[in-house]
C-alpha cells in the first residue's frame, strides 16, 4: 500500500517503521523541517528506533520524510498521529489535530482510508475528522480509529506484540484498517464502532491515572505512619491475583497518562456525568510535586540559597521525552523557596530553554527524579543525594518517600 503518516514523533515514526518494514511505501508527513532533514539523512530521534532501520527504509525506496501534504494524493491510506495535548488551562487541545485535518483533506484521493491514531475524546473521528473532511472532499468514504499504543522505551512490548484496536465508520473501513495493521502488527482486535475504540484508549490510561493518584495518596499516609511505602507495595505485589503494583512518584508525566483522562472528563462534563475519581486523582497527582518538595525540606532543612542539582528531567527512565514532565513544577517550587536549581540528564538536550549541567561536586545536594540506566554519579562527591523512593542499594540514596521513619 501507499501510506501517508501525518506526524513523525514517537507514534508516527514507530508506525512508519512498521509499515515500510512490511513493504508499504510510506510518506512521513512532518511540519518540522529540521526533523524532515534529520530523518531523510537516516537519523532517528526516538529511543528504540535505530538509524539503521530508517536508512534501510530510505534505501529500499519505501520511506520518505516530507512536509509536502500533496504526497497524500498518492496514498491509499492516511494515518493521523499528531499530538493532542492539554492547553494552559488543562483543557483538551485538538488544534494540532484540526490543523492536520484541514491540511490533508484537499489532497485525499478517491476512496482513501483515513485512520486516526491520535488520542482524543469520544466522538473525535466523526466530529473533528470525518465531518470536516467530507465537507471539503466528499470523495473519501472510509474512516477508522486505531488508538496508538506506543510506550517509549519499553523493550518488552512493541508493534509486533501489542494488540491493536480497530473501529471504523463502516464494515469496509474496519476491514481495510485491519488489513493494514495486520501486515505489521501481531493481534488486531475488531470493535463495533469508533467510539468503542476511542473510549477504550481513554479507559486504559484513566485506570492508570486513578491508581497512580491512589498510590501517591497511600504513600503520604504511610509516611505519616512511619511505614516504608515501597516495601508495603512490594509485599502486596507478592499476591499472584487481584493486585497490580503502582509506584508513588513526584508527579505524573508523559504524552498519555496525565492527558487522556481529561479527554474522558470532557465527555463526562458534556453529558453532565462528571467523573469524581478522575477529578480527585488529578488533584492528588498535581499536588505531589509540592508534597515531595516539603518532604525534601523536612529531611534536609531550608533550601534558601542552596544550589541543588535535579537529576533526570524526562518523564520516565531511559527516554528523552519531557512532555508533561513533573520536573518543571519541581523546579518552579524549589526556586520559589530560594534555591538555585540546575539539572542533569544525559538523554535530554534542552529543557526549559537550558542545557544539561555536568555532574560535579559544586552543589549542596542532588535530587534524583528519574534514574536512567546509564546514570553515572561519579564526581558528585559526598554531598547528599535524595530520591523519591529508594532506587537501589546505593548507600547515598536518601528517600523522600518510602522511608522507615517519620
Amino acid at each position: 500500500m501507499r501510506v501517508a503518516i501525518i506526524g513523525q514523533g514517537y507514534v508516527g515514526l514507530t508506525i512508519s517503521v512498521g509499515a515500510f518494514g512490511a513493504g508499504h511505501q510510506v510518506f512521513g508527513i512532518e511540519s518540522n523541517e529540521k526533523l524532515v532533514t534529520k530523518l531523510n539523512a537516516g537519523l532517528s530521534h526516538i529511543e528504540g528506533i535505530s538509524a539503521e532501520k530508517i536508512k534501510a527504509g530510505i534505501a529500499s525506496g519505501n520511506y520518505l520524510a516530507t512536509s509536502d501534504f500533496s504526497k497524500i494524493s498518492q496514498s491509499e491510506v492516511v494515518v493521523i498521529a499528531v499530538p493532542t495535548p492539554l492547553d494552559k488551562k488543562g483543557e483538551p487541545d485538538t488544534s494540532i489535530l484540526q490543523s492536520a485535518v484541514a491540511s490533508l483533506a484537499p489532497h485525499l484521493s478517491d476512496g482513501a482510508l483515513v485512520i486516526n491514531e491520535s488520542t482524543s475524546y469520544i466522538g473525535t473521528l466523526r466530529k473533528i475528522i470525518a465531518d470536516p473532511i467530507m465537507a471539503i472532499n466528499p470523495k473519501v468514504v472510509d474512516f477508522a480509529v486505531s488508538p496508538e499504543r506506543v510506550d517509549p522505551g519499553n523493550a518488552r512490548y512493541g508493534l509486533a506484540n501489542t494488540p491493536r484496536l480497530v473501529g471504523g465508520t463502516s464494515k469496509s473501513a474496519t476491514d481495510r484498517a485491519i488489513a493494514f495493521y495486520e501486515s505489521f502488527s501481531g493481534e488486531v482486535v475488531r470493535v463495533s464502532s469508533p467510539e468503542v475504540a476511542e473510549a477504550a484508549k481513554l479507559l486504559e490510561n484513566s485506570f492508570r491515572f486513578i491508581n497512580i493518584g491512589f498510590i501517591n495518596e497511600f504513600s503520604q499516609v504511610m509516611n505519616s505512619l512511619g511505614v516504608p511505602a515501597l516495601e508495603v507495595i512490594q509485599a502486596a505485589a507478592t499476591k499472584p491475583y487481584g493486585f497490580m503494583p503502582f509506584t508513588p512518584n513526584v508527579g505524573i508525566g508523559g504524552h498519555c497518562i496525565p492527558v487522556d483522562p481529561l479527554y474522558l472528563q470532557k465527555n463526562a462534563k458534556d453529558s453532565q456525568s462528571l467523573s469524581r475519581y478522575i477529578e480527585l486523582s488529578e488533584q492528588m497527582n498535581q499536588a505531589m510535586p509540592e508534597y515531595c518538595v516539603d518532604q525534601l525540606e523536612k529531611r534536609y532543612g531550608s533550601l534558601k540559597d542552596k544550589h541543588l542539582l535535579l537529576i533526570g528531567v524526562s518523564y520516565k527512565a531511559d527516554i528523552s521525552d519531557t512532555r508533561e514532565s513533573p520536573a518543571e513544577a519541581v523546579i518552579e517550587l524549589l526556586e520559589s523557596r530560594g534555591a538555585k536549581v540546575s539539572w542533569h540528564d544525559p538523554l535530554v538536550e534542552s529543557f526549559l530553554s537550558k542545557s544539561s549541567s555536568p555532574i560535579s561536586g559544586d552543589y549542596d545536594l542532588a535530587w534524583v527524579l528519574v534514574k536512567h540506566s546509564n546514570l553515572n554519579l561519579e564526581g558528585f562527591g559526598d554531598k547528599p543525594i535524595y530520591c523519591v523512593n529508594p532506587i537501589d542499594s546505593h548507600r547515598d540514596w536518601i528517600p523522600i518517600l518510602g522511608s522507615s521513619g517519620k
